[in-house]
């Protein structure tokens, strides 16, 4: 068994990044869509309905409902904690010191507080998938760092806690879970684009923020988008359940397809966190020796393999090329491959049928929950062997102590994982044992399990519908109000933004797909157009000299949808193709009928006098300052000066720090070697009595203190 010390270590990284990138991203867009002048401002989530305070925090689990006791309103506590949700992930993400478990429990609770007034701005899939990993990653953490000396044998298992490999385990059932549902629902959706293989010759154009790199993958040949649509399949459904295969070669190859799919959607879209919180997701897969842990122990230790693992090697190499083969042939089988040398092109279909595909899925469902059992009744047991090796009476008691609450834990986690798992296959949904249901259903506001099911159906078949709102003065002569980055102007290139959310832009292209009364926020985003509330317009320009009603709010303001379409290759200066469809939302003004009564349907009136917002309080002014010198920056740039920040931070401390030192020999042996050290350059001179030296005197510098 090969040890997960340091996959552990990249996972815990990962999950600190993708907080920060979460919490300084949703910190940007608090004023516009949460203040006072927001779009959904968030102290109407929050009103007490006369319960006691521990059952109000436990029905609403949110660190908000303090933010009346430090003199701030529900905006202003939100940017509280998203900055001290950045500054708590940066930390974790430089200091291995600070990736400890109460931290991670802070971050969850941080964004998990965020989520209860978060409202529909914050119900992605990756929102739930960030306080799914988060909570994880609260498990996996160490109650304490331990000394750099006291790491255990590379690739071993000797000198590691018992406990510590079982919460990982969640990891990599949590990633099985996403990966698996996400092939899943793409063909029980019915999809007709996933079932005909030509999801991709759609996709690149009407997701919904691409890049660049969308356009050119557009325009590849559509025998490769179905070969790919083919691929997704493969690495998606088939793939997973070899993250539980004994061969590790085998967990490695599942590793790398992960990765390849992961990348190309980070080339071709900007998902925002999601991607990367997948990819830190996949650190599950991988162990000690394969990342070279310990590399300088590793060539010092080459020894002949012993002979149960040469007999195993020969079967374990059969296993795999039996697994290559087998999903190669299922293949070309299922999605009837075929190489047409003549037009060099490789023909693609689907040769089974729907109910053919339920009928698998219903037969499959409850043996993959199985799998993850016997997979987690494996990791017990080794746990189990570990702990009977802990020497020491008192060690051994609190080593069963720390197994048997996490052992605990971990198996609560998986048992309510199996209730939204089992979303996708309702008869197995019913079959499940109770105990889960109630379990689940006890913790199901905390969002600890999720169901999950990204990409379920390709919308914008006939082109991506988009809407462009406008204004106007004199209700004849209207102005296109352009957004930074969701598409627009016909000429402007696709943006790059991930990891940043621009969330109402995102919201934007949900509500294209749909009349305007199924995104109500959409009167209360028009509302604040008319008012000019400048929280809400730097949401759609940052620069407020780039919004055309800058001066003054136009008295009228409409929507039109459009459908929207690449430009062909050859068409310079373009990188879109328009064409109007219909109206969208119907000119209003303030004071309108039409206006109010939608406000009035979908509850948007706040009757409530508004607070005025805190100014003497010296943290309400600390966060106005902090607001006001960080606003002249774009998000993106934000973020990615993050990024440069902690990459600078990093190399620094790769100059700076200690380097690590070899092992020096035992004792005993320097016996054996020449007393008189004259060649400075020899290996021994090098091997030990320099850090022999440096040790005693360290110890002697002690002893003078």
């Amino acid at each position: 068994m090969a040890g997960s010390r340091l996959p552990r270590q990249l996972f815990l990284q990962g999950v600190a990044a993708v907080f920060l990138f979460a919490f300084a991203s949703l910190y940007t867009q608090i004023p516009g869509l949460y203040g006072t002048e927001g779009i959904l401002p968030a102290r109407r989530t929050l009103r007490p309905q006369g319960k006691g305070p521990w059952q109000q925090l436990w029905e609403t689990p949110t660190l908000l409902w303090e933010a009346p006791r430090l003199g701030l309103d529900t905006a202003q506590g939100l940017e509280l904690l998203t900055l001290l949700g950045t500054l708590l992930a940066l930390g974790a993400l430089l200091l291995r010191r600070l990736r400890h478990l109460l931290v991670y429990l802070l971050l969850w609770a941080a964004y998990l507080s965020a989520c209860q007034v978060g409202q529909v701005f914050l119900y992605f899939q990756w929102d739930s998938l960030l306080l799914e990993t988060g909570f994880l990653a609260v498990l996996v953490a160490p109650l304490r760092q331990p000394s750099h000396h006291k790491q255990p044998p590379q690739g071993g298992m000797a000198g590691a806690s018992p406990h510590e490999g079982l919460p990982f385990w969640l990891v990599r059932w949590l990633l099985f879970r996403l990966m698996f549902a996400s092939g899943v629902v793409k063909l029980t959706s019915r999809c007709p684009t996933w079932w005909g293989l030509t999801a991709l010759t759609y996709h690149y154009e009407t997701q919904c923020l691409p890049t660049p790199a969308a356009w050119v993958a557009h325009h590849l040949p559509v025998w490769l988008h179905r070969l790919s649509v083919v691929a997704t399949f493969l690495i998606e459904i088939a793939v997973p359940p070899l993250f539980f295969a004994p061969a590790r070669r085998l967990r490695l190859a599942a590793f790398y397809s992960q990765v390849l799919l992961q990348v190309l959607i980070i080339i071709t879209g900007n998902y925002n966190f999601f991607n990367l919180l997948t990819l830190v997701l996949t650190t599950s897969l991988l162990d000690d020796r394969h990342l070279a842990a310990e590399a300088g122990n590793s060539r010092r230790k080459k020894t002949p393999a012993s002979w149960p693992k040469a007999l195993l090697a020969l079967p374990a190499l059969l296993l795999e090329l039996a697994v290559y083969g087998l999903l190669a042939y299922g293949t070309v089988h299922y999605f009837g491959l075929e190489v047409d040398w003549e037009q060099r092109t490789i023909h693609s279909r689907t040769t089974f049928t729907f109910h053919q595909f339920s009928q698998w899925l219903k037969m499959v469902t409850l043996p993959t929950m199985w799998l993850g059992g016997a997979s987690l009744a494996w990791e017990l047991l080794a746990a189990l062997w570990r702990w009977t090796q802990v020497q020491g009476s008192l060690r051994k008691l609190w080593t069963a102590v720390q197994l048997s609450i996490l052992g605990t834990a971990t198996v609560a986690m998986f048992l309510v994982s199996l209730v939204p798992y089992s979303y996708m296959e309702p008869s197995t949904h019913g079959r499940l044992w109770t105990g889960a249901h109630r379990l689940f259903g006890a913790v199901e506001h905390l969002q600890l399990a999720n169901s999950y099911g990204l990409f379920r159906r390709m919308t914008g078949l006939g082109g991506r519908p988009e809407v462009v709102l406008e204004g106007s003065y004199d209700k004849q002569h209207w102005t296109e109000i352009e957004f930074m980055y969701k598409p627009g102007n016909v000429s402007r290139p696709p943006p790059l933004v991930a990891p940043h959310q621009p969330r109402l832009d995102w919201q934007m292209w949900f509500a294209a797909l749909g009349p305007h009364t199924h995104s109500p926020w959409f009167t209360s985003l028009v509302l604040c157009l008319l008012q000019g509330n400048e929280p809400v317009i730097r949401l759609i320009q940052s620069d407020m000299a780039r919004y055309p009603f800058h001066q003054q709010p136009p008295t009228y303001v409409r929507a039109q949808r459009y459908k929207y379409w690449f430009s062909q290759p050859g068409e310079q200066g373009q990188w879109w193709r328009r064409q109007w469809v219909e109206e969208f939302f119907p000119p209003v003004s303030l004071g309108d009928p039409t206006l109010d009564t939608l406000l009035r349907q979908f509850g948007l009136q706040d009757k409530s006098p508004r607070r005025a917002r805190s100014s003497s309080n010296a943290l309400a002014q600390a966060l106005q300052w902090v607001r006001k010198q960080l606003s002249p920056l774009e998000a993106p740039t934000l973020l990615w000066g993050l990024i440069l920040a902690v990459g600078a931070v990093r190399v620094l401390q790769a100059l700076l720090g200690p380097r690590p030192s070899r092992a020096s020999p035992p004792p005993r042996e320097e016996k054996h070697r020449p007393a008189p050290k004259k060649e400075p350059g020899s290996a021994t001179d090098q091997a030990a009595p320099a850090p022999n030296s440096s040790n005693s005197g360290s110890q002697t510098a002690r002893r003078k203190k």
